[in-house]
């Protein structure tokens, strides 16, 4: 991914970039087999304790031919954090353009199917866990809550999988490099939109100025 120097994380901080992925679970997975590229769209799990880097846990419908090149080809999983547009009339300085801002990170690494019924029952616990946790206060939804014969069927029915992160890449491109007016201003900008992240937006250029 190219990243210019002002828009890399801080190295010295590899939390931040995990936590992308731990609050923007939803990503795309992008393989190459002998079709030629392939992508997914899925929820993925991020587990910080194993591995240099972590380690991504996820499932795919079996009848989805993608698992076939699991074991072989490395994949790229992206996370995208919030983003939004920005317009030129919030800039301080004159004869600049349209842009976007925006937090990714991608992650590298070669799949691996996990066959064994205990671990992939243990993962779409988690996995619906993970997702539950932001609904309270509603009771969370279990796995418990689906008979085990049925259970079973839809196990049979899913690839389950990991990735053992092997290379992580993150940018963060909120006008690092512009003058501190015209940060400011686009700043004041997204608060006046009501876009689904714009203030979110706003707030990590202001974090990311300090």
């Amino acid at each position: 991914m190219y990243t210019p120097k002002p828009f890399a994380f801080p190295a010295d901080h590899p939390e931040a970039a995990q936590a992308v992925m731990t609050e923007n679970p939803f990503a795309v997975m992008v393989i190459t087999g002998t079709a030629g590229v392939e992508a997914v769209h899925i929820p993925v799990l991020f587990d910080p304790t194993r591995g240099d880097h972590g380690t991504l846990r996820a499932h795919v419908a079996r009848a989805n031919p993608i698992w076939h090149h699991f074991g072989d080809a490395p994949a790229l999983v992206i996370f995208w954090g919030r983003h939004a547009y920005i317009s030129p009339d919030w800039y301080a300085s004159e004869g600049l353009v349209p842009t976007w801002s925006y937090v990714v990170v991608h992650a590298y690494g070669i799949p691996h199917i996990v066959e064994d019924p205990d671990q992939v029952a243990a993962m779409l616990g988690d996995l619906s866990a993970a997702s539950e946790q932001s609904l309270g206060p509603k009771p969370p939804w279990t796995m418990d809550r689906v008979p085990q014969d049925q259970r079973m069927a839809l196990m049979r029915g899913i690839v389950a999988f990991e990735i053992p992160i092997t290379r992580l890449e993150a940018k963060q491109k909120l006008s690092q490099n512009r003058r501190p007016e015209d940060v400011a201003g686009v700043v004041a900008g997204l608060r006046t939109t009501g876009g689904v992240y714009d203030a979110t937006v706003a707030d990590l250029m202001e974090k990311t100025a300090r």
